[in-house]
C-alpha cells in the first residue's frame, strides 16, 4: 500500500487480488474489517468505490521504526560483518540476506544503503553475492561468551565446565530419560570449533567428529538468532544459509535435538525457532528499540474490535507498562458511523502470544518442542 504511486490508499477490489500474494485464507474485505486500528475504510469522494488506508496510529509507528533502523546503521553495519566473518569463505548469498532482512532489522534498500553505501567494508562480487573486504577480530565473539563469563565469575565453576556450554532452559512437563542427564554434561563439555574460528576442515569420522561437527552448528544457529531483533527466524529460511556456513545438516532435526536451546513453534504451515534463553514471560529479556515499535504495532491489531464506536473522536491514549487506558469522547450516533460489536475480552487463542519460555510454559498452541 505504501508503495502506490497515486495515493496511499487502494480499493479493496484490487486488494481482493492480493490474497494469494499474501498468504490470506479469507476474504480481503473480512480481514480487514478485523483490524480498524490497523486499516481505514472510507469512500472515495469522486469513484464512489471502497477504499483503504493505514491509518494514522499505525502510519507514526511505521515511521518511527524507519527512524530508529536509520539511527542503528552502525549496529547493523556490525551484524552484516559478524554474519560474513561465520561464513566458510567470507561471502553471503544476498537473497538470504534479502530473506531475513526484516528479522535482523535491516532496511528495505539495504543492498544499495548499506552494501555499496560502505564499499571500504563490503565488495559485490556479483549481483547476488556480497564479500567482506576486511575481517574486524573485535568482533569475532559470540553473544553466548557473555553468558559463559557470567556463569565462570557468578557461580566460580571452572573453563572446564563453561568455555563450550550453552544455556539450557528445559519446558514444564520435558520427560528426563535415564542417562540423558549425563549425555548432556558431556556434551556441554564438549570442544568445538566456534563460529568466529578459522574454518579448519573437521573430520567427521575422527573420535567425536559427528557431535563436534553438530555443537558447531548449534553455536552458529545460536549467534545468528542471537543478531535477530526479536530472536527467532522461520526454519526454512535457516536452510538457506547451510552452504555458506558449512552447516549442512538436517536444521530442524538439529533444533529439536536440542529443546533446552531452542524452541520450535509451528503456525499452519509455518515453523519458527525461537532462542529460548532470550524470553521471559512472554517478551523479550532484553528488549530493543526496534522491538519495542514492532510490539506497539503488534498492540493495535490485538486491540481488535476494541474502542471503535468514536476512532475519530478518540482524544488520549495513555500508555501503562503492564496496560493501556484509552479515553474517548463517545458522541452522538451520526450518519454513516460504522456500527461494530465491541468485544469483552481478548481471544488469545486466535492471537496466539508467546507465553513465558523460561519459566517452561508453553507459548503457543500447536506448538512442537524437543521430545513433546
Amino acid at each position: 500500500m505504501a508503495q502506490r504511486k497515486r495515493g496511499p490508499f487502494v480499493s479493496v477490489q484490487l486488494m481482493s487480488r492480493w490474497r494469494n500474494i499474501v498468504g490470506l485464507n479469507v476474504g480481503m474485505g473480512e480481514f480487514l474489517h478485523k483490524y480498524p486500528h490497523v486499516f481505514e475504510l472510507f469512500v472515495h469522494p469522486l469513484r464512489r468505490n471502497l477504499c483503504c488506508k493505514i491509518t494514522q496510529r499505525m502510519r507514526d509507528l511505521i515511521d518511527e521504526e524507519g527512524k530508529i533502523v536509520k539511527e542503528y546503521e552502525p549496529e547493523l553495519l556490525q551484524k552484516v560483518k559478524k554474519l560474513l566473518m561465520m561464513s566458510k569463505n567470507g561471502t553471503l548469498h544476498v537473497h538470504a540476506l534479502r530473506l531475513i532482512r526484516r528479522e535482523l532489522g535491516l532496511p528495505e534498500d539495504f543492498r544499495d544503503s548499506i552494501l555499496r553505501t560502505h564499499s571500504k567494508d563490503f565488495r559485490l562480487v556479483d549481483l547476488e553475492i556480497v564479500e567482506l573486504v576486511d575481517r574486524n577480530e573485535s568482533l569475532a565473539k559470540a553473544e553466548v561468551e557473555k553468558w559463559r563469563e557470567k556463569e565462570y565469575v557468578d557461580k566460580w565453576l571452572s573453563e572446564f565446565e563453561t568455555s563450550y556450554a550453552f544455556p539450557i532452559n528445559f519446558p514444564t512437563g520435558f520427560k528426563i530419560e535415564g542417562g540423558y542427564r549425563e549425555k548432556l554434561k558431556n556434551w556441554q563439555r564438549l570442544p568445538y570449533l566456534k563460529p568466529y574460528e578459522s574454518k579448519e576442515v573437521l573430520r567427521v569420522r575422527t573420535c567425536g567428529g559427528i557431535e563436534r561437527f553438530e555443537k558447531r552448528a548449534v553455536g552458529i544457529i545460536h549467534e545468528l538468532l542471537s543478531l535477530t531483533v526479536e530472536k527467532m527466524l522461520e526454519v526454512d529460511r535457516l536452510a538457506h544459509f547451510r552452504k555458506d556456513f558449512a552447516i549442512e545438516v538436517n536444521v530442524r532435526e538439529l533444533l529439536l535435538k536440542h529443546p533446552g536451546i531452542f524452541y520450535i513453534c509451528t503456525k499452519g504451515s509455518t515453523q519458527t525457532v525461537f532462542l529460548r534463553e532470550a524470553y521471559s514471560k512472554g517478551c523479550l529479556a532484553l528488549p530493543n528499540p526496534i522491538y519495542v515499535v514492532r510490539r506497539k504495532m503488534l498492540d493495535l491489531i490485538l486491540l481488535g474490535h476494541r474502542n471503535t464506536r468514536s476512532l475519530e473522536d478518540l482524544e488520549e491514549i495513555k500508555e501503562e507498562r503492564n496496560g493501556s487506558v484509552f479515553r474517548t469522547n463517545v458522541g452522538v450516533r451520526r450518519d454513516g458511523d460504522w456500527i461494530v460489536p465491541i468485544l469483552d475480552s481478548y481471544d488469545q487463542n486466535a492471537f496466539g502470544s508467546l507465553g513465558d519460555i523460561n519459566d517452561s510454559k508453553q507459548p503457543f498452541d500447536g506448538c512442537e518442542s524437543g521430545r513433546n
